[in-house]
């Protein structure tokens, strides 16, 4: 990947982040508690991939994200805890409301989540550059 391609994708990403929160937000506001779930798992996908991507870091799967995320940034409190917290809560969520039988989360269980979700967006931005 050229370093124009690099560029790109990243940008994708974090374009990609942001269109899925608010796709996110509708779903919420629809009821649609396991949809909204998943969007703001995949939101956070997105702008962590972007992140991990513009440090060199190239991932093949969602657990390859997660523990690179956890040992890249914020083992070395480049980010806070906090962001782990939520990307964990979100990764089993979306897991449970997409593959578990029976699983229909509320907006008590998901509501509370996009706040923070829309916080580790904008911290991972604010580590990429706009170049």
């Amino acid at each position: 990947m050229t370093s124009k391609e690099k560029q790109d994708y990243i940008r994708y990403r974090l374009e990609k982040a942001e269109e899925t929160l608010k796709v996110a937000q509708v779903n919420g506001n629809l009821g649609f508690w396991n949809t909204c779930a998943n969007r703001l798992y995949y939101a956070s996908f997105y702008a962590i991939t972007a992140l991990l991507l513009y440090h060199g870091h190239p991932t093949q799967t969602h657990k390859g994200v997660k523990i690179l995320f956890a040992k890249l940034f914020i083992k070395t409190q480049k980010i806070d805890i906090i962001h782990n917290d939520i990307y964990t809560e979100l990764f089993n969520k979306r897991q449970a409301g997409d593959y578990a039988d029976l699983i229909d989360w509320t907006e008590d269980d998901i509501l509370p989540l996009i706040q923070p979700t829309r916080n580790l967006i904008q911290t991972v931005k604010n580590l990429i550059p706009n170049d």
